[in-house]
């Protein structure tokens, strides 16, 4: 499906998500060819400003040792996306809607009002929520685990999604850091 040409801000809007998506094939081959070169995790990550293991999970091609299959082809594609929608219906208070995400055992697990309860507890803890740093994806078995850094006013927190293949939430936890 291709975009309508759009003027003013909206084509504002287009042209930058545009540059961000070609930014990050261009990182994504720059972190390629550093790999190829022998540079570590170690100092891909330093030069990123995160750790080894966060520039790993976001740049990795792991291989399943007992298949030799890469993992990352078994990853819901589009995690991300909904992991930071998750979250920001949690940021919203829209409870309910995050819920209606879950699989059985979290639905089972978690009522609307324990979500509130907890989202409260970090809002008291932290302070008002003010933006998502840049989602991380990574396998974990059978599901694609989503790390997103939040910040608040007074603070940070990481919040983890676990995705079954199906898109439900098979997990959720925030945690201060």
């Amino acid at each position: 499906m291709t975009a309508p040409a759009v003027g003013g801000t909206l084509g504002a809007v287009g042209a930058a998500h545009r540059q961000v998506l070609e930014a990050q094939e261009s990182l994504r081959a720059a972190v390629d060819r550093a790999r190829a070169e022998g540079r570590t995790w170690q100092e891909i990550g330093e030069v990123l400003g995160t750790t080894k293991q966060a520039a790993f999970q976001r740049f990795g091609r792991p291989v399943d040792p007992r298949t030799g299959a890469p993992m990352a082809d078994g990853l819901l594609p589009d995690a991300a996306d909904r992991a930071l929608a998750a979250l920001g219906d949690i940021v919203a208070t829209r409870f309910e809607r995050v819920r209606a995400t879950f699989d059985d055992v979290m639905s089972q697990a978690i009522d609307t009002e324990q979500l509130a309860s907890v989202w409260a507890m970090v809002v008291g803890t932290a302070g008002a929520f003010e933006r998502f740093g840049d989602p991380v994806v990574h396998p974990a078995g059978d599901l694609s685990v989503v790390d997103v850094l939040m910040e608040f006013e007074a603070g940070q927190a990481t919040a983890q999604v676990s995705f079954r293949g199906d898109g439900r939430v098979a997990g959720l936890y925030i945690r201060p850091c």
